[in-house]
């Protein structure tokens, strides 16, 4: 892998962690992590990005 593949690589995730945070609830989250995860890997980033949207909210609540 060359570092330009590595860096689209962080950039996407940093970018699909940033963008599962955006919501007030955990539908919001959820969707918003799923639509972020669509564009960047297809169904099965709608997949993670979708959990990784209710981690955050889940994470969110115990704070």
């Amino acid at each position: 892998m060359n570092i330009r593949n590595a860096l689209a690589l962080a950039v996407c995730a940093s970018a699909a962690v940033v963008l599962s945070g955006c919501g007030t609830n955990m539908e919001q989250r959820a969707a918003t992590g799923a639509a972020t995860g669509l564009i960047i890997a297809g169904p099965v980033g709608a997949a993670v990005g979708a959990a990784v949207g209710a981690v955050v909210n889940e994470a969110d609540e115990k704070n």
